[in-house]
This record gives structure tokens, C-alpha cells and sequence, in this order.
């Protein structure tokens, strides 16, 4: 086959492909043997006549759509290679020359990954990120298990506070009349916890067991639900019970109880040296995020809209299966969420693009560099995979990533490796 390269442009490279017609007259016997039997011929057992009386009852071009559907493939992939050519979406066709006794001649434009002008790495300055855990921060923690492990006992005649569990009825009304959604019985609230409406808690405060109260909001700017937002409403809300935290004390028998420690100090010292691993983390996550910004910033590459799509396909299906996760189908969020498709697409659009970019220049600094996933470093990350997915059967998992294509998992390493050269050339600050 023969490939030439018409024109580049915008990502885009046009070439022709001419197929030889012996090449062709052999895909078109292919074609032949692979739809037969889909002819009826008289005289004929259904798949049994031969090419040529099927042609001269059908037309003799009966057959080159398959065999053109046989040859494209191949004809592309050689091409592909042949042109070095890194396609970032499926190519149009167009048939230039179809006839029999000539080669096919075909006219391909396929969008390409764009090429990266990549900014010096080596002069990247950032403010380095740094998180200190302090003993507040150890206290906080404690605190929380104590609250977590805390016994809820009735309040008799208490009046309600901050930190209180209150069970309550309530209906909400607009303009006088009862609103879709503003109603519900035996609804548990902790008083501080600001997870209603701002200003809904606080005027639940002082209250007590029986009491109705008429609480007064406005829905916020940015209320989840449209047709609420910056709305006036009254709840007429009922206290039905008020429940207070009985916290257990913070001694040895608490770290026993709470841990594997036998001593609060333990437990203490333990829950410092996660929180410190923690910081350490997103210090990392944190200092990373900023070299690749400053590196995106300051190279230059002319992304393909396509690309930028396929991403955001991408981030929609990683949304939906976190949604399933919790027994929630896309659809049904749209409706709660009175949203659509299109307006969450929307608002992947800027994050896709930002993930493509890094993406490209990431790959772009690996090839300048020559970064490379050795086979240890693909071994070790599918050990790794094997043992986080299917640790009762790390080794037939393993066999069954490696059978399969392990591009993905080579270009995360290469990935990994390209964004730790990056952090070691920055300058922090």
C-alpha cells in the first residue's frame, strides 16, 4: 500500500491511501465467503452460487462495500505506523477511486495528539506546601472518637442546645402554601451540625420537648434545588424529643475500648503519627498540583476539541458508577438534582481540559526525557493492583491483568515517574 501525506493542520493530518487491486480482488473473494449466504439466486442452494453469477444478478459492485470493510482496517493501521501518526479519534473516509482493474485510492483526515511546546521545567519556582500537626489537632481526633462512641439519653425537661439530638416534624410553606420536599416526620437533627438551612438550628435553641415553633428562612443563593433558591419559607416545626450526648471519659479503658491500645497515650501517639502521614500526603498531593499547573502554564499545546470530549465521557461514566455505588441511578440524580446531561458535562468541561493538558505535558517532559516503565515496575504495580482488588487471589488476578493490554498501567508509571523528575527540578519557595 501506498501512503501520502496531503496536509497538517490544526491536529489534523489528511493523506491518501492507495490499495493495490490485487489487494482488492482478494478482499472482494473474502467479502464473497463472508456474506453468501445472505443471496438468493435461482438455481441456487442459498450460499452456494458462485461470485460471479452473484455479481451478474446483483451488479458487479455487489461485494465491494465488504471488502472494503475488510481492507480499511488494515490499510489504516498500516498507515498509522507507517506515517508515525498517534490518531486521537477515528478517521474520516472518503472514496476517491472504486473501480475494478484499478487500486483503490482513499482520502483519510484523522485528528492527531497534538504537539507540546514544553516550558523549561528546570526553572519552575512554587511555594511549598507544608502542614504542621499540632497537639490541637491529636485532641480534635480524640474528641471526635469520644463523640462517635458517646451513649444518647433523654433530656426530660432540658431546653434544647448546640450539641443536642432533637427528633422533630416539620412542614414547610411558600407564600402560604406547602412546597414539594418541605415535609418530614421523625427527622433527627443535631443542633450545630448546620445541616439544614442557615438559621433553621438557631431557632430551635431554648426550645423543649412538645413545643411548636414557626422558624423563619431563606433558602441560599446556591440551593441545590432551582426553584428554591433565595426563597422566603416558614417551617412550622414540632419537637418531639431532645436527646444529649452522654460522652464516655477519655481514659485508659476508653483506648481500650475505641483500639487496640492499651493507654490513652498510645492511642494519642498513634492517631499523631497517622495525622502526621497524612499532612505529609497532601503536602505532596498539594506540591505536585502546583508544579503541574506552573508547567502547564507555561507551555504551549493546541488541544483537539475531540479529546477534551472523550474526557468528559470519561469523568460522566466515573460519576455514574460512584452514584450506583450508593443505589443511585445518573437519571435519577438529574431529577433530585434538577439538573441534565448537558449542564453536567458542563461542568466537567473545564477540569477535562485541565486533565488533558496536564496529561500531554506530562507525556511530553517522559519522551524528552526518555522515561520508560521497566518490566519490574510493571510487575510491582500489578502486584500492587492484584492485592488491593483481589487479595484472596492475587496471583490469577495477575495473570489475568497481564493477558490483557498493559498500556494503561505503563503509562501510569510513566506518568509517575515524569511528575517525580518535575518536582525534583522545582524550586520551592
Amino acid at each position: 500500500m501506498n501512503f501520502n501525506v496531503e496536509k497538517k493542520e490544526n491536529n489534523i493530518v489528511t493523506f491518501k491511501a492507495e490499495i493495490e487491486e490485487d489487494k482488492f480482488e482478494r478482499a472482494i473473494d473474502r467479502a464473497y465467503l463472508k456474506i453468501r449466504n445472505k443471496f438468493n439466486v435461482a438455481g441456487f442452494r442459498k450460499g452456494k452460487a458462485p461470485k460471479k453469477i452473484i455479481e451478474l444478478n446483483y451488479g458487479e459492485s455487489i461485494f465491494y462495500e465488504e471488502a472494503l470493510n475488510i481492507l480499511l482496517p488494515e490499510a489504516y493501521e498500516e498507515a498509522v505506523k507507517e506515517l508515525e501518526l498517534e490518531p486521537v479519534d477515528q478517521p474520516q473516509v472518503d472514496i476517491e477511486q472504486l473501480e475494478k482493474g484499478k487500486p483503490v485510492i482513499l482520502k483519510l483526515d484523522v485528528t492527531v495528539k497534538p504537539e507540546v511546546k514544553l516550558g523549561d521545567y528546570k526553572s519552575i519556582e512554587i511555594e511549598k506546601a507544608k502542614y504542621n500537626v499540632t497537639e490541637e489537632d491529636v485532641k480534635k481526633e480524640i474528641e471526635n472518637m469520644q463523640d462517635m462512641n458517646s451513649r444518647l439519653i433523654d433530656a426530660d425537661d432540658k431546653e434544647a442546645e448546640n450539641g443536642d439530638i432533637l427528633t422533630i416534624n416539620f412542614e414547610g410553606y411558600m407564600d402560604g402554601e406547602k412546597f414539594e420536599g418541605g415535609t418530614a416526620e421523625n427527622q433527627n437533627l443535631e443542633l450545630g451540625s448546620k445541616k439544614f438551612i442557615p438559621g433553621f438550628e438557631e431557632q430551635l435553641i431554648g426550645k423543649k420537648v412538645g413545643e411548636k415553633v414557626d422558624v423563619n428562612v431563606k433558602f441560599p443563593d446556591d440551593y441545590f434545588e432551582e426553584k428554591l433558591r433565595s426563597k422566603d419559607a416558614l417551617f412550622k416545626v414540632e419537637i418531639k424529643e431532645i436527646k444529649i450526648k452522654e460522652k464516655p471519659k477519655l481514659d485508659d479503658e476508653f483506648a481500650k475500648d475505641v483500639s487496640e491500645f492499651d493507654t490513652l497515650d498510645e492511642l494519642k501517639s498513634s492517631i499523631k503519627e497517622k495525622l502526621e502521614k497524612e499532612a505529609k500526603d497532601k503536602e505532596k498531593v498539594e506540591n505536585e498540583t502546583k508544579a503541574i499547573e506552573k508547567l502547564m502554564e507555561i507551555s504551549e499545546v493546541e488541544i483537539p476539541e475531540v479529546m477534551i470530549d472523550r474526557q468528559i465521557d470519561d469523568e460522566v461514566s466515573e460519576f455514574d458508577y460512584r452514584l450506583k455505588m450508593q443505589g443511585l441511578s445518573l437519571d435519577k440524580y438529574f431529577e433530585f438534582a434538577n439538573t441534565s446531561l448537558e449542564k453536567l458535562k458542563e461542568q466537567f468541561k473545564e477540569r477535562s481540559g485541565n486533565k488533558v493538558k496536564s496529561d500531554l505535558v506530562l507525556g511530553e517532559l517522559a519522551k524528552q526525557e526518555n522515561i520508560q516503565a521497566t518490566e519490574e515496575e510493571i510487575d510491582k504495580e500489578i502486584e500492587k493492583i492484584a492485592a488491593e482488588y483481589n487479595p484472596k487471589d492475587t496471583e490469577k488476578f495477575k495473570e489475568d491483568v497481564k493477558k490483557g493490554d498493559l498500556e494503561w498501567i505503563k503509562s501510569g508509571i510513566i506518568k509517575d515517574k515524569a511528575i517525580e523528575l518535575l518536582i525534583k527540578n522545582v524550586k520551592f519557595v
